[in-house]
């Protein structure tokens, strides 16, 4: 059972002793957190410790997980690629289809707490279907820089319900929206076996397990495959750095329940590297073993995030936490995290060579690469990891149930 006492020699005693003071405001209350997944995804490996954290310090907490079908979970990652800019097909049937399962989830889901948090669109309409007796928060995990135009108007009539929408960066912030925006940046949980420390030999023994070779520099992207991330430009940098340095190029991947176009994206990679898988340039490994992506993450010569839409992207801070330099999307909230030349590097997504030539630089200059890894380290000690959440969350709620 995670505690709040185990993080004592990570952060300061006096955060933690913040977070037990902000916690006696809620003594007695009753909150609540609703999602779409429990496995496979930011939002719900953020939430498995701060639930217990927040259990751990007296506010009492529940986790409520979204009952969806496949077609409901096609029709919601169509809607987050749509908050994120791209086209979206909007039909009636989709609109009544997502309206319906959020109906029926509410039907056998009691929300009697004190405050009701909702994370993402999934589970966004849930509000409509109870009588408002509390306050709702909409914690939101998605670049909503450019949602098209005509689903962030249908769901902005769900979110003017809710007393509060927490956004991971102020670029995300609506000023056609008149409800209160607050910003939260997710974090990591640097005690689970995704971002514990762990021996070289568990490193070296977790790679070769999985067939990564250890004779040569490693490149890694560690994330789910789906077109935001792409993995198909992240190829075609890796083509230009073996040009100059002899490498491979990792994808750890995931899959998330709440993710059906994962699988049309890996058949897509695949096709790409197809040649390159054969030589062994190219492998790819799934990432379904929290020890495995830590040592991934730890074995890599340098990590890659080409994004072209983030929220945030934890796999960045994870990456961070572990000293190994990260190049990545100047995108959402990736720059909030890297200083670029300070403790990664920053490029625009589109820049293939730029990409390229930041990772050639560093596989070629070890020192540099320990230097931003240091600093990587400490820039996520300081402002990306649980602890720094829960008291967030906790200042968060204070405010809002007292008001």
């Amino acid at each position: 059972m995670l505690s709040l006492e185990d993080y004592r020699h990570i952060v300061p005693d006096e955060r933690l002793a913040e977070i037990y003071a902000r916690a006696r405001g809620l003594y007695g209350k009753h909150i609540v957190h609703l999602n779409a997944t429990y496995q496979g995804g930011g939002v719900a490996e953020i939430l498995y410790p701060l639930v217990m954290l927040m259990n751990d310090v007296g506010v009492n907490t529940g986790w409520r997980i979204l009952h969806g079908s496949q077609e409901f979970f096609e029709i919601t990652k169509g809607f987050h690629n749509a908050l994120q800019g791209a086209k979206l097909d909007f039909s009636e049937k989709k609109r009544q289809t997502y309206l319906q399962v959020n109906d029926n989830f509410a039907k056998f889901t009691h929300l009697d707490h004190d405050c009701i948090i909702v994370h993402d669109p999934q589970p966004l309409a849930l509000i409509r279907s109870y009588r408002k007796r509390q306050p709702w928060i909409w914690r939101c995990h998605i670049d909503l820089t450019d949602p098209e135009r005509e689903l962030w108007d249908w769901l902005k009539g769900f979110v003017l319900k809710y007393d509060q929408v927490a956004l991971s960066s102020e670029k995300y912030f609506k000023d056609d929206l008149p409800v209160d925006q607050r910003l939260m940046y997710p974090a990591i949980n640097p005690l689970n076996m995704k971002n514990r420390d762990i021996s070289e030999k568990t490193v070296i023994d977790q790679v070769r397990k999985v067939g990564v070779p250890t004779d040569k520099p490693v490149i890694a992207q560690v994330s789910r495959l789906d077109p935001w991330k792409d993995p198909e430009g992240v190829i075609d940098v890796f083509l230009l750095v073996k040009e100059k340095v002899d490498c491979r190029l990792v994808f750890c991947y995931n899959v998330a329940t709440d993710d059906p176009e994962s699988l049309k994206m890996y058949n897509k990679v695949l096709r790409k590297a197809n040649r390159y898988l054969k030589a062994g340039d190219i492998l790819f490994v799934i990432g379904n073993k929290e020890v495995l992506v830590n040592a991934i993450q730890r074995f890599s010569d340098c990590v890659i995030q080409k994004s072209t839409r983030e929220g945030f992207c934890l796999a960045v801070t994870e990456a961070m936490w572990k000293g190994t330099p990260v190049v990545a999307s100047n995108v959402g909230g990736i720059p909030i995290q890297i200083d670029d030349g300070r403790n990664g590097f920053l490029l625009e997504p589109k820049d293939t060579k730029g990409f390229a030539e930041r990772i050639v630089h560093l596989l070629k200059n070890a020192d540099e690469r320990k230097n931003l890894g240091e600093n990587a380290r400490e820039t996520v000690r300081k402002k990306f990891l649980i602890t720094r959440l829960l008291s967030d969350y906790l200042d968060m709620l204070n405010a809002i149930i007292q008001d």
